[in-house]
């Protein structure tokens, strides 16, 4: 299946407690979402462009889920059965500018900042926990994380979500990144491998002004 511009884009926040640790956060009690708009999001191959507002702009290789049936105040249960699977995220972030507000919509969410792709691939859900996700910068492996290392699992934040706002056919779930977040550099060539998904691949780019 190919991805699709999603309604709407969740991302879940310190769901990886290396992670939480790296950037001297707590880890949440309850999971910690933002949005991203659907205008950040670009497919594999697209180029990241670094906004001329930041100073620091970092990767982050993320599991993505993919939503395939509406769904509102779910159970778990009826999380797994409502994802249409699972795809490759890079949830770029301007970490200056995160760290300057009091929230996350402007460092999260520029053009390009939510590379997704290239497919959506359907997992059987008893093997969510087996999922791995890879991020390379220039061929080299700077995060390796699992699925069963996160705080909150994916049934968990799919359900969790869905007590807050109704899940759409097509919205994407951004389930939170390992530790080993870095900056990124125009030139600079970054991959998201999901073993089994597939492998995003995006160059990095100066924002022509």
């Amino acid at each position: 299946m190919s991805v699709a511009r999603p309604g709407k884009i969740i991302g879940v926040g310190r769901n990886y407690r290396e992670h939480a640790s790296e950037l001297s956060n707590a880890v949440p009690a309850q999971p910690l979402l933002f949005l991203k708009p659907a205008t950040a999001v670009i497919g594999d191959g697209v180029a990241i462009v670094l906004p001329s507002d930041s100073k620091q702009v970092d990767f982050e290789g993320e599991i993505g889920v993919v939503i395939g049936t509406p769904l509102r105040r779910a159970t778990e249960r009826q999380a797994r059965a409502g994802i249409a699977g699972i795809t490759c995220v890079n949830d770029v972030t301007a970490r200056d500018l995160q760290r300057a507000d009091e929230q996350w919509t402007r460092a999260k969410g520029f053009d390009t900042f939510c590379p997704v792709g290239p497919r959506v691939v359907a997992i059987d859900p008893d093997r969510y926990g087996e999922l791995e996700v890879l991020c390379r910068v220039n061929g080299t492996v700077r995060q390796h994380g699992y699925a069963r290392d996160m705080v909150f699992s994916i049934p968990t934040l799919v359900a969790f979500i869905s007590q807050v706002m109704t899940l759409e056919p097509g919205d994407l779930i951004a389930t939170g990144t390992p530790a080993g977040v870095g900056p990124l550099h125009a030139g600079d060539v970054v991959e998201v491998e999901i073993p089994g998904v597939g492998v995003l691949k995006n160059v990095v780019a100066k924002e022509v002004v």
